[in-house]
């Protein structure tokens, strides 16, 4: 196909845009279409400028110059309304629904359905959301929940819902796998799938080459908010992407793991018949130190319990927690954290849960043991601004971290600053839950770095991560979650995807010591 004809067939066509913030340019003279009913991936690494574009199409922001066209026709996309009317929605991964609302008043913002006297037939609404969600695939979810209390991937899958349910014929995707699991993501191919069929056109972007390669036709990499190349995914492997997206060779995807024979360190943290929370039940484990102990399950087996259990964030209701092979009672983060625990945690959302945005990322990093540089009530920024440093250094974080605030980073090097507090702590036990989430294939090696030269150094991972190959490249051991408890433990020399798939599926349990 010849680039007119592509144009005159084209549902979206950049031209020369350009974005800058401040003096961060954001996006710089980007040119490209995509197909109509076609599946588009948009990939680059965090801060290379998907996210920006995404938004100017979405009406959030406007180009600073360039223009859009849409099915042909230039449109001035100004605000969200003018991008709805014409056919484009969006499904964010910083999700837009509103925590202390229902599911079916999310479904329903903000186009709810009102009679002539401006009341809101429910039943009815209710009725259309129900099919709508059973036209998807998607059960067990009460319309009738605050979405607040629901699982993070179950959000994402209603923020997905809610986009198709305004009948797109633009769907933008932004990350919408970085919180679904196995199951999830297939149901999403589905999704994906079934709106092809029907015509509809979807910008799909993911760090995940594996869903790009089975879900998309197309592809258009990003850098440093520049255009690198737009082609069909089929005439490209996989190592030519990745290197296309971070601008130079990468020999290698993941740090090399130490010998599986090496015998392990002493025990730092366990738990013996530890029920938690909703799901967590009768679940047993040791990890030493110097170890990588993945944690693999599928949505809902009660992962998420054992970290916030461990970390003083969930109500235990029976059996115990051990550190150096003591019983310990930990009741909050501010007891995880004492001198002789040292436990520090990185949760599934690190823009609500791991930061504040506002502050700068020196307050985010010091913050956890800010005591520990106060005297007679006044903080010693000296000393806050020496340690932090020192520790921004070693994960690869820019100086101006120190006095900018965090919400002007990109995603990788929030989740940096994340893991950094914990660090400046001085955490001998780090849980990292999915800390790879969303963060591009550049950054992930880094983080990958920096998990083993911790645990090299004498400290301890609980690494749960929702990318299998994740674990089998870098876990010394896999524990298995299944109906909230242990269903196996399995080696190093053991490790490998069928084996872990199978046992998160129920398969062949057995634990290892």
């Amino acid at each position: 196909m010849t680039s007119a004809t592509r144009a005159s067939q084209s549902a979206i066509r950049l031209e020369h845009v350009s974005k800058s913030f401040g003096a961060t340019v954001a996006v710089d003279d980007v040119t490209f279409s995509i197909d109509k009913g076609s599946v588009h991936a948009l990939l680059g690494e965090n801060g290379a400028g998907k996210s920006t574009i995404v938004k100017i199409l979405a009406g959030l922001i406007e180009a600073d110059s360039g223009t859009n066209a849409i099915f042909g026709e230039p449109e001035r996309l100004s605000n969200p309304r003018i991008s709805h009317q014409q056919g484009i929605q969006t499904a964010f991964q910083e999700m837009t629904l509103v925590n202390d609302l229902t599911v079916l008043d999310n479904m329903l913002l903000p186009y709810a359905p009102v009679s002539l006297v401006g009341t809101v037939n429910r039943r009815a609404a209710a009725a259309s959301i129900r099919e709508h969600f059973a036209r998807l695939g998607i059960t067990g979810i009460d319309l009738y929940d605050e979405v607040g209390t629901l699982d993070l991937a179950v959000q994402q899958k209603i923020e997905i819902a809610r986009a198709v349910y305004r009948k797109p014929k633009i769907l933008l995707l932004d990350e919408p796998t970085s919180t679904l699991t196995g199951r999830d993501v297939d149901w999403l191919g589905e999704v994906i799938a079934q709106l092809k069929g029907d015509g509809v056109t979807i910008v799909f972007i993911s760090h995940r080459i594996p869903e790009v390669r089975a879900f998309c036709d197309r592809l258009t990499i990003l850098r440093n908010g520049q255009h690198i190349v737009t082609g069909n995914v089929s005439e490209f492997s996989d190592t030519q992407v990745i290197e296309m997206i971070i601008g130079r060779s990468m020999a290698q995807t993941f740090p090399s793991r130490p010998d599986g024979s090496r015998p392990l360190g002493p025990e730092v943290l366990a738990a013996e018949s530890l029920s938690a929370g909703r799901k967590l039940r009768d679940a047993s484990f040791k990890l030493h130190q110097g170890e990588i102990l993945g944690v693999a399950g599928l949505q809902g087996m009660g992962q998420l319990d054992l970290f916030l259990a461990c970390f003083g964030m969930a109500d235990i209701h029976g059996g115990s927690v051990s550190v150096d092979g003591r019983p310990v009672v930990i009741t909050s983060p501010a007891d995880a954290i004492r001198s002789n625990i040292g436990l520090g945690m990185v949760p599934e959302d690190r823009k609500t849960e791991a930061l504040f945005l506002n502050l700068s990322g020196k307050h985010n990093a010091s913050l956890p043991v800010i005591s520990r540089f106060t005297r007679l009530g006044l903080i010693d920024t000296a000393a806050e601004n020496e340690a932090t440093e020192r520790v921004f250094e070693r994960v690869e974080v820019e100086r101006r971290a120190l006095w900018t605030s965090v919400s002007a980073f990109s995603g990788g090097n929030q989740q940096k600053i994340a893991i950094a507090k914990w660090l400046v702590a001085e955490a001998r036990i780090l849980l990292l839950f999915d800390p790879t989430r969303g963060i591009d294939v550049g950054t992930k090696y880094e983080l990958y770095l920096l998990m083993r030269e911790f645990a090299e150094a004498g400290g301890a991972v609980l690494f749960f991560s929702t990318e299998i190959s994740e674990l089998v490249h870098l876990a010394d051991r896999v524990m298995v979650l299944y109906g909230g408890r242990v269903s196996a433990t399995i080696p190093t020399d053991e490790i490998n995807e069928q084996v872990i798939v199978r046992a998160t599926l129920g398969g062949d349990s057995k634990v290892v010591g």
